[in-house]
């Protein structure tokens, strides 16, 4: 079994009879040809509406690979970014859906759409979409609101409520599973300090082999590195990317 990083949020696992594309945005480097020439099922899955996880141009690999399916978040529908016959498959959190390759749970996120549970080859892979820990740079380490930096930015959110959201959906996507052996999860520097909380709280949780940064672009490859510590710490696999279209080999 292969991943490849497309870009972004944006991956393509490759297994022994599919692929299954995530999240497709930009290609810089021109992976989703090689996929769309391979001849294998492909399953396109689109976590939630923003265009930085669901690009239309998808919708027009059907004119040039014939067994594919298109796995999406209701929301896209909802937000008129696609109509209802242009995918598949339309789930909303709880949703479920399997054929003879891939068996798929849509999990739930404390942004738009949802995250998604799904098993193929005997591998139980995740990919958060945009589920994250977003105000992680408003709490303290002791789990406590930092009402300097709050008040400095003039925000009405409540960051404390937001993370028990985050958690909340975590303890939902917990009674699914403990267990992953891929998961993609953003650790996006923007947030600021304390960026990969959300990451290192996910992997408190639940058990997993090999953890793949997403979300990076604007802070860059490197900034992503700073979870490797926390997964070395645990004994997890941490994929550093280090640019467009490599591939990591799933052993």
């Amino acid at each position: 079994m292969k991943l490849t990083y497309i870009f972004h949020s944006g991956f393509a696992l490759e297994a022994e009879n599919c692929i299954l594309v995530f999240d497709y945005w930009l290609d810089p480097s021109n992976v989703a040809d090689k996929f769309l020439r391979s001849g294998k099922a492909l399953y396109v899955f689109a976590s939630h509406f923003h265009e930085d996880h669901f690009n239309k141009e998808v919708l027009t690999w059907r004119r040039r690979h014939s067994n594919i399916t298109y796995i999406f978040s209701k929301d896209i529908y909802k937000r008129r970014r696609a109509s209802k016959e242009e995918a598949d498959v339309w789930l909303a959190k709880g949703g479920v859906w399997s054929d003879e390759n891939v068996s798929v749970i849509a999990t739930g996120s404390n942004d738009s759409g949802v995250s998604w549970i799904v098993d193929v080859d005997g591998q139980r892979v995740f990919h958060a979409g945009d589920l994250n820990n977003w105000y992680a740079r408003l709490l303290n380490e002791r789990y406590e609101l930092n009402k300097a930096i709050l008040n400095e930015m003039g925000m009405s959110v409540d960051p404390m409520v937001e993370e028990r959201v985050f958690l909340g959906e975590l303890k939902d996507i917990s009674k699914e599973t403990k267990r992953f052996d891929i998961v993609m999860f953003p650790i996006d520097g923007r947030i600021g300090n304390g960026y990969t909380r959300g990451a290192r709280q996910f992997i408190d949780i639940f058990e997993v082999k090999y953890f793949v940064p997403m979300h990076f672009v604007i802070s860059g490859y490197a900034s992503a590195y700073r979870m490797k510590e926390y997964t070395d710490a645990k004994g997890i696999i941490f994929w550093s990317i280090g640019d467009v279209g490599e591939v990591l080999d799933i052993r």
